[in-house]
């Protein structure tokens, strides 16, 4: 395995990875808004939680296309 591999491999996981807990962290915040409703509301409320989650999405969708690119073989 190159060097080129194991760094794509990895650049794929940690994006995956990052977006999945951004979503978790999203729908994590959304269920504890009764306990700070202020805060929630000032914050945005569901257009933050949508918006969190729109990014999560778009992180997880280029860590699934490098890892297609690295699975493939794909700009040696």
């Amino acid at each position: 395995m190159s060097t080129h591999f194991i760094g794509g491999l990895a650049m794929a996981l940690l994006a995956l990875l990052v977006g999945v807990a951004w979503v978790v962290g999203a729908v994590r915040r959304r269920q504890d808004r009764a306990q700070t409703a202020p805060t929630y509301d000032a914050a945005g409320g569901v257009i933050y939680t949508a918006f969190q989650i729109g990014c999560a999405g778009v992180l997880i969708l280029g860590g699934l296309a490098i890892l297609a690119l690295v699975l493939l073989g794909g700009f040696t």
